[in-house]
């Protein structure tokens, strides 16, 4: 092994903090998209969507038109392949979705299925080179799973009519499919880009995300959507204009960040973030204090990403020191 290579394997160890870091940052801006729903519930969904989107593609085209022809002569065929699915399952896709959600069931509910989304992620990332066992994250995800059915007790014993509660529950189990296959999608391809900055990567996302609202408007319209008054619409415009500036951009442009510094079975912890957030979000818009077994769900959430991080650190520690010696021995 090189000494460069050594080099970077003992940098990684540094990355691990900031890329936490970056990740509560992007749980912090992201757990303000599940209130944007109640916010504005005279609004569906696919109208959720679109504006939220097509505010995100305006200001994305506004800051990455001037560097336009450079940036995308770096791109191919597969990179935009790539931009166009993420965009989809990341943000069009499971917005809609997630707002279903939220309007069907509640935050809580919703909040309970999207917290596996760790569980998903971690289990696809353990399949990477030099991936931390799955047998050695048991731990963090027992934790992780134990916080989860926490957050959603009440909601689950709750007295709500049958169906909504099943629908409710479908529509999140999807938005939690969707954007698992973001998750790894982004982070692999962020690990394959080295030409593509993650803030212009994000900007991309975000060019690609407001063309496919575009395309959604004549959907709307087909289905009798889009008739409300001007009040209506003016605080429409003002959700989605915040939800797009916080969320999609400040949001992704953390969540990029945290993708390079940290391995993908790490990746999907961080995503708990938003979870505990969400709820935090949840309790405010409800004018009320946290439930013991929500308190209890809270302790599970942040003992199971430190003893994710622990775990990290200790492998990338052992990976170092195995580097190092193996550099030495052959100097």
């Amino acid at each position: 092994m090189s000494s460069v290579e050594t080099e970077k394997r003992l940098q990684s160890i540094h990355n691990i903090p900031l890329g936490t870091l970056c990740g509560v940052g992007a749980g912090a801006l992201w757990g303000l998209v599940f209130l944007a729903p109640e916010l504005v519930r005279d609004f569906t969904p696919l109208e959720l969507a679109i504006g939220r989107f097509l505010a995100y593609g305006i200001i994305a085209f506004v800051v990455i038109i001037p560097r336009w022809p450079i940036l995308t002569s770096s791109l191919d065929k597969q990179d935009w392949r790539a931009l166009f699915w993420l965009s989809l399952f990341g943000n069009t896709l499971y917005y809609i979705l997630l707002s279903k959600a939220i309007q069907s069931c509640g935050i809580a509910l919703t909040s309970l299925v999207i917290g596996f989304l760790p569980v998903a992620v971690t289990i696809i990332g353990s399949r990477d080179k030099e991936a931390i066992p799955l047998i050695t994250l048991f731990p963090s995800l027992l934790l992780c799973c134990a916080g989860a059915v926490c957050i959603g007790w009440q909601a689950l014993r709750a007295p709500e009519a049958t169906h909504q509660t099943s629908m409710g529950l479908l529509w999140s189990v999807a938005a939690l499919l969707s954007w698992t296959t973001y998750a790894v999608g982004n982070s692999r391809s962020l690990a394959r880009l080295s030409t593509v900055s993650i803030h212009d990567w994000n900007l991309l996302v975000g060019l690609v995300t407001g063309a496919q609202a575009i395309c959604l408007i004549p959907v709307a319209l087909l289905l009798g959507h889009l008739k409300h008054d001007l009040t209506s619409w003016g605080r429409f415009v003002e959700v989605s204009t915040a939800v797009a500036i916080i969320a999609s951009f400040f949001g992704n442009v953390l969540w990029n960040q945290m993708s390079r510094l940290l391995p993908l079975t790490m990746t999907g912890q961080m995503i708990l973030f938003e979870t505990l957030f969400a709820l935090i979000y949840g309790f405010l818009w409800e004018h009320r204090w946290p439930r013991p077994i929500e308190v209890a769900a809270f302790t599970f959430i942040v003992c199971s990403v430190m003893t994710c991080v622990s775990v990290h650190r200790k492998h990338h520690r052992d990976l170092n020191n195995a580097a190092t010696a193996s550099h030495k021995s052959g100097v």
